[in-house]
């Protein structure tokens, strides 16, 4: 088979050559101007980095008291709510402490009530030594006007001179009754003011021996409570190293809890990229488990105060000859959006892509306001205080003489479950513990 079409001659191929290498040049062309546009409008304005991490709030569950564990009520990837029990600890020790501060208690309010009850019986002591001083001034008074009586009338002879030495004698008498009666008056006076001194100037509530009982029982309450650990935030258990049976000291890590609903990402950003970063400038991230699919959306919160090498453990010696040097990374704070979080769901520590635009140079390289909110912060631990408070009130109650109905309702009795929701976060002892040391 032959072909019609004729070979080109050799000019004809040049300027078939010449014309492609003018349409790839034309094209390379179109493309660098292109790019170089974009670097000009938007790539110049943008800092990438993939050394980029996850990182949240982990929290080491630790006790306040040591003990022997008896329950575990979470394990690894479990999520639990804020106020969930995650670990029991033996309360007896603690109850038998809590017995007995109770007793004590109950004891010094009734000895404190003593004290004010006897300021009443030393009132009415000075009142009866001063009816006997006025009957004493009284009758020594009758009987020197007798005397006085007598005298002209020993001149005629109207009065023997024995009758009226009697009347004298009678008069001495008296006026040393009247001084023991005036020394008895200042004894119990003195008796009163130094009772008062015990309690001037305070009820029994607040008496000082009250109070040091109290905080007795309040130490020892706490105790009781604090055998229940409970979880002071919402998160998932990671690291349960914890098990049943095993003796725990006071500050030991049994699991930790890690906030997956409160994530941020720590960009390390060389140290030349750090001019035109700023607070306040927007990224772009994507996660490597989630690949160029999931696109997250952040905010540049702060730059670090320093470089990492800066806080390392074991920080570069600069300063030997064998020197080198290495460009340095700050951490770069950059806050997600919670609800983009929320649909693709991040675990700390996953690695980032990060991309910042720097256009928007307004905000600073450096926070210069005070926050005014705390970083974190947990109430499950309030209602502990709370219901020690009300089990001292409930003794100190009982035992000024009160109904049992009165303080029953004036301070309820606790429940000694563990709470589930963190509206119900006050872990209180059994109540078989909890029996007040009430004296009829």
């Amino acid at each position: 088979m032959t072909s019609n079409s004729e070979p080109l001659t050799a000019n004809e191929a040049n300027t078939a050559r010449r014309r492609g290498l003018t349409i790839i040049a034309a094209a390379v062309a179109l493309v660098a101007i292109g790019w170089g546009g974009w670097h000009w409008a938007n790539g110049r304005h943008v800092e990438t980095t993939d050394n980029a991490y996850v990182a949240g709030n982990v929290v080491q569950i630790t006790p306040q008291i040591g003990g022997t564990v008896v329950s575990i009520g979470a394990d690894d990837t479990d999520y639990v709510k804020a106020g969930q029990l995650l670990v029991k600890l033996d309360p007896a020790d603690a109850r038998v402490a809590l017995e007995q501060a109770e007793a004590q208690l109950a004891q010094t309010v009734r000895e404190v009530r003593t004290l004010f009850a006897n300021n009443s019986t030393l009132k009415a002591q000075v009142s009866l030594r001063s009816a006997d001083l006025a009957r004493a001034q009284a009758e020594a008074a009758r009987l020197q006007d007798d005397v006085n009586r007598r005298a002209p009338l020993m001149a005629s002879g109207a009065v023997g001179k024995e009758e009226f030495q009697h009347a004298n004698a009678q008069v001495t008498a008296a006026k040393s009754t009247v001084a023991a009666a005036q020394a008895a008056v200042v004894a119990a006076q003195e008796q009163l003011a130094a009772s008062q001194t015990q309690t001037e100037g305070t009820s029994i509530e607040q008496h000082p021996n009250v109070q040091r009982a109290s905080a007795r029982v309040r130490e020892a309450y706490l105790a009781v409570q604090r055998a229940q650990l409970v979880a002071p935030l919402d998160g998932h258990i990671a690291k349960r190293g914890v098990q049943v049976g095993q003796r725990v000291q006071a500050g030991a890590p049994l699991m930790t809890l890690v906030a997956l609903n409160d994530l941020w990402v720590d960009a390390n950003f060389k140290e030349s990229q750090l001019k035109t970063l700023r607070i306040g400038q927007a990224a772009e991230l994507e996660a490597d488990v989630y690949g160029t699919k999931v696109t997250y959306h952040g905010t540049v919160t702060g730059l670090g105060a320093g470089t990492g090498a800066a806080f390392a453990l074991l920080p570069a010696q600069n300063a030997t000859g064998n020197w080198i040097k290495v460009v340095q990374r700050v951490p770069v704070r950059i806050a997600l959006d919670p609800k983009e979080v929320a649909e693709h769901p991040l675990r700390v520590g996953l690695s980032m892509e990060v991309k910042v635009d720097t256009a928007d140079q307004s905000g600073k390289t450096l926070a210069d306001t005070q926050r005014t909110t705390p970083v974190a912060a947990t109430a499950v631990f309030d209602a502990q205080f709370k219901a020690a408070d009300d089990e001292v009130a409930h003794i100190i109650a009982a035992n000024l003489g009160r109904s049992k109905a009165a303080v029953a309702v004036a301070s309820p009795k606790v429940s000694g479950q563990a709470p589930v929701q963190a509206q119900k976060h006050a872990s209180a002892p059994a109540p078989s513990a909890m029996q007040s040391p009430v004296v009829q």
